[in-house]
Parts: structure tokens; sequence; C-alpha cells
């Protein structure tokens, strides 16, 4: 018999940020352009802004500028000099800030909680940003987009399920890794894509099917997953892949730094998926060691949970296909 209490701890720890939510990992980056329309005065349009409730992101220009959306102005002078933003953190993990001049040239800065402040040097001058600063930033990012990604993390969560642990959890979840890094920089790349809303559908039911196959487990049954998890893993690390990709992709990161941003947002995401294996391993572990043992009605709860949450996910995702397709 399983300890109900270790089970209800996992699926509270992995659904409470998504119970109320259809749409899947909801973006915590920003993305600002200026586009200068004569010298030293940009418009200034938001292409991507964050949901930081009823706080505004709060932009610190270059003293000899003046900010007061959509216009910018910095005189003769010209956009050069520190940009920063006062509350990086507050819902908003990174920022994006595209700068356009009036000869066409198109540079692009990223601030985080780790790089909060950078420096625009104007017209014809190179960025100035590093790889460490790209890593500051674009880890970061992809930390923050993996943890906050409920229906990602119910996914792995019935992975471990079914597999326990040892060497076969190993390879079942670099199978899940090597997946969705595939389709994540195929689709970053623009090789291939998808539209986000099917693609948001078919995350859900690939839950409900993990879901699924633990409740024909704990009944006795042989499974496909149970078997061979690892290949489960990779099909389906294919398609969660091409749903990180739509979280970089609405960026316009210069192409020039695409493949360095792709490379550590990956990083992150591996790095925020393997604290969530480890957290749940720990679990685990305590479980055993308390040996703390309740009815076996319990053992099915977490499933039928997991199963029903991401039923109401697929429902929310198919009914905003159905009614887009409806209005056009």
């Amino acid at each position: 018999m399983r300890n109900l209490l270790f089970r209800l701890v996992l699926v509270l720890l992995t659904l409470a940020p998504g119970l109320t939510r259809s749409q899947a990992h909801e973006a915590t980056m920003g993305v600002i352009e200026f586009r200068e329309m004569r010298a030293g005065t940009f418009i200034g349009k938001w292409t991507s802004e964050p949901n930081i409730g009823a706080a505004k992101v709060q932009l610190r220009m270059p003293q000899h500028c003046f900010l007061q959306m959509p216009e910018l102005s910095c005189g003769s002078r010209g956009l050069v000099g520190p940009i920063s933003v006062a509350n990086m953190g507050d819902g908003l993990s990174a920022l994006l800030v595209k700068v356009f001049s009036l000869d066409g040239a198109y540079h692009s800065y990223t601030l985080s909680s780790g790089n909060p402040t950078v420096t625009v040097l104007g017209a014809g001058a190179p960025t100035t940003e590093t790889w460490i600063e790209l890593a500051r930033t674009y880890v970061n990012y992809g930390i923050d987009h993996i943890l906050l990604g409920a229906d990602h993390l119910l996914f792995v969560l019935g992975l471990i399920w079914i597999v326990q642990g040892g060497w076969k959890l190993v390879k079942t979840i670099t199978a899940f890794t090597i997946g969705h890094s595939l389709s994540l920089a195929a689709a970053a790349f623009g090789l291939f894509g998808i539209p986000e809303r099917p693609l948001n559908a078919t995350i859900a039911l690939s839950i409900v099917f993990v879901a699924v196959e633990i409740v024909r487990l704990q009944r006795g049954e042989s499974t496909f997953t149970a078997r061979r998890p690892w290949t489960v893993a990779f099909v389906f690390g294919l398609v969660h892949g091409i749903g990180f990709a739509g979280a970089l992709a609405g960026l316009g990161i210069e192409v020039r730094l695409l493949p360095a941003a792709l490379l550590f947002f990956n990083v992150g995401v591996e790095i925020g998926q393997l604290a969530f294996v480890l957290l749940v391993l720990a679990l685990i572990w305590a479980h055993r060691r308390l040996q703390a043992e309740l009815p076996r009605w319990g053992d099915a709860i977490p499933a039928y949970a997991i199963g029903s949450v991401a039923m109401f996910w697929f429902i929310g995702r198919a009914a905003r296909i159905f009614m887009t397709s409806t209005l056009s």
C-alpha cells in the first residue's frame, strides 16, 4: 500500500499553479521595441507584455531620455546609456528590448534578475551582450518556464510514477530530454511549425494518456509505457519541445543571438526539470523511511486527479480551437 499523504503532496505541488488555468506555460518574459522615427525620438510598443498583475513594468531609461509611452525622447545624444527595470522579478523573469535606428539597424538587449542592467551604445555600435549575460538571462528564463509549466511537470511526474526509479528512470528522463531538445531546436529555427492551440491540446492529451497508463498498471495490466517508457517519453518529448519553442519563437531574438539563447534556455529547462525529479525522488525516499501506509483505496486518487485536471485543460484548449474556427 502507498502513502496517501505522500501522493497528495506531490499532486498539490504540481497542480496548485494550474488548477484554474487551461493555458500552458504563461510567458514571464516581456518584449518591447523602440523604433526611431526621427533623430533622437522613438516610438515604443510592447509586442509581448508580461502578466505581472496590477503592476506595470517600470523601465528606467538613460538620464537624458524621457519616456512617456509610446514616445521616448532622447534628444541629440540619442538612445545611449544604461537601461534597467525597477521591478524585475515581480512576475517578470526577463525583458527583451529591441532598438531599431533610422538607418534600419536593429539590436536587442536582454535583462533579467541576474543581468538587471544593459548598456545601449547607440546606432552603428555592436551590442555588448556576452555569453555570460545571455546565460544569466536565458537560463533563468528556462528555469522559470519549466517550473511554471504545470502541464509539463505533471507529465514528468506520471513518468516517474510508472518507472519508479533506477536506471530505467534515468533512460526515460534522458529520452524525454533528447526528444524535447531536438524539437525545441528545430521549431525555434523555423524548420517546422505547429499552431499553438492544437499543440497545447495535444500536450494535455499526453498527460491524460500517462494517467490512464498509471491506472492500468495499478490494475495489474501490462502496458507498453511500463515496458518501454523511454519510447513513450521520447515521442511525447518531441511534442512538449515544440511547446517550449513557442516561448522563444514570439520573442523575435536576433538571428545571431538565437543559437546561444536556445542553448541557455534549454539548459535552464533541464535544470528546472532535474530539480523537480530530484524533489520527487527525495519525497519517495522520505516515504519509504517513514513507512507510513494508508488504505489501498487511496492508490488511484493521484492518477485520477492528474487525468481529470489534464482533461479539463484539454477541453478548455479544444474549445478555444473550435471557437477560433467558428469566428473565422
